[in-house]
């Protein structure tokens, strides 16, 4: 019987389980997707609760349908009803990068590169598609169980009418990772308000502490319009030189994300530059995956093909995916 707690749909297809994350006006459960057996995160918000944080969850929904890159949590499925929104998402089980630096203190260059060069694929990604996260920090960013960063929350995403040559205005993210003329209140591009992030995400990696910190508000925005910030002692000069690009107070300054891709640090041990583009063939199905759920649906694998296609991340949606996700596991992607 389905549980009462959830809606119909929910439960028909979802084994809800645990409770394995909350925040803000949400609360991730851990559930199994009973179709195919793989383990999904459900996003749950209360439509009340969210008040007029309303239409910023419905921007995330849309950017989270427009984006699909293996370096970026995937939506599978949405499920909307007149009091709750239920966003199931890819279950990244490594938890968040902001733990694992916290259970090693600080991560060697190299383990930190592999890292950065993931988050860059994700930005540069992103930006091409004409958004800006606008809160990148480590705790946005979760590990699979093969250690591949997956961005997370959309939550303050940003997409200009104009393209990344509109500025926006809106003060958002958190403080400790802002770039300076966001906290000054001035009109600032959205591209270029990540990069500064990124370097500060960086500096976390390396250092395992923060570059600019005070839990006086004021005095953290202080210090981050001074740019000034500890460079301690067993950073090598390669890693001082890419922080100080990023951590660059005036913008026009500051490193591009096109720069990072090839970047002489980022390229280090390296045969290629960062490969951004998708890896994720959204207008191409895989038709060994077309014709499981074919089977499943007992319908023609033309008509499961056309049905992908439309992308409307109901079940169909996300038994593609989680079958796909199978496939590339090494598995047969079967029901």
């Amino acid at each position: 019987m389905p549980t009462p707690a959830f809606p119909v749909e929910l439960s028909k297809y979802y084994d809800v389980r645990e409770t394995i994350g909350s925040g803000g006006f949400a609360k991730v459960k851990l559930a199994v997707h009973r179709t195919s057996g793989e383990k999904v995160a459900i996003k749950m918000m209360n439509k009340e609760a969210l008040g007029h944080d309303l239409p910023r969850v419905q921007r995330e929904l849309e950017a989270m349908k427009d984006l699909c890159h293996q370096h970026i949590c995937q939506l599978y499925h949405v499920i909307e009803t007149d009091e709750n929104i239920y966003m199931v998402l890819e279950y990244a089980q490594g938890g968040e990068l902001f733990d694992y630096i916290v259970a090693k203190d600080r991560l060697k260059e190299d383990e930190a590169r592999g890292f950065f060069r993931q988050i860059i694929s994700a930005v540069a990604y992103i930006h091409e598609k004409g958004y800006a996260h606008r809160d990148l920090k480590p705790e946005n960013l979760l590990l699979d169980e093969e250690q591949n960063i997956k961005l997370i929350d959309f939550g303050l995403v940003a997409k200009p009418e104009g393209g990344m040559t509109e500025q926006l205005e809106t003060c958002c993210g958190s403080p400790a990772y802002a770039a300076p003329e966001l906290i000054s209140g001035l009109p600032y591009f959205g591209n270029e308000v990540d990069l500064w992030s990124m370097g500060v995400l960086l500096y976390a990696l390396v250092c395992g502490f923060l570059p600019f910190d005070d839990d006086n508000t004021y005095k953290l925005y202080r210090l981050i319009q001074k740019g000034e910030y500890e460079i301690p002692s067993w950073l090598s000069q390669g890693t001082v030189a890419i922080l100080g690009q990023l951590l660059q107070v005036s913008p026009r300054k500051r490193a591009k994300i096109q720069d990072l891709v090839n970047h002489d640090w980022v390229m280090k041990g390296y045969a290629a530059p960062v490969k951004w583009q998708t890896k994720i063939k959204v207008y191409k199905p895989e038709m060994d995956v077309i014709k499981e759920l074919a089977a499943y649906y007992e319908v023609s694998t033309e008509r499961m093909a056309k049905r992908i296609l439309e992308w409307k991340y109901d079940h169909a949606t996300a038994t593609y995916f989680l079958l796909r996700k199978k496939k590339s596991q090494g598995e047969r992607p079967q029901l």
